[in-house]
């Protein structure tokens, strides 16, 4: 399952989420979302967990618990939506 975290502490790493979610099951990827000209987070990523039951006890257990001093939210992700490139329209 894709699990979607939010309202991160600009100061989170990709390494503080696979630490505080591998309590709960195996994780695969973790990724937080930055700024590609300033590589600045935008305070929201992702951890996939591979087995569901995991993933949704890692879900009820760490919604709205504090890291690093904002409380974060989580939510099942959505898949990705596909976006028409420049120039295809036709």
């Amino acid at each position: 399952m894709n699990i979607y975290v939010g309202n991160l502490a600009y100061n989170v790493t990709e390494e503080d989420l696979m630490s505080l979610f591998s309590g709960f099951g195996e994780v695969s990827e973790v990724k937080v979302i930055k700024d590609r000209p300033s590589g600045q987070s935008k305070g929201f990523g992702f951890v996939e967990m591979p087995n569901n039951s995991q993933a949704d006890v890692a879900m009820k257990g760490l919604n709205g618990t504090r890291l690093k001093d904002q409380l974060i939210k989580l939510s099942q992700a959505k898949p990705p939506v596909k976006r028409q490139t420049r120039g295809s329209r036709y």
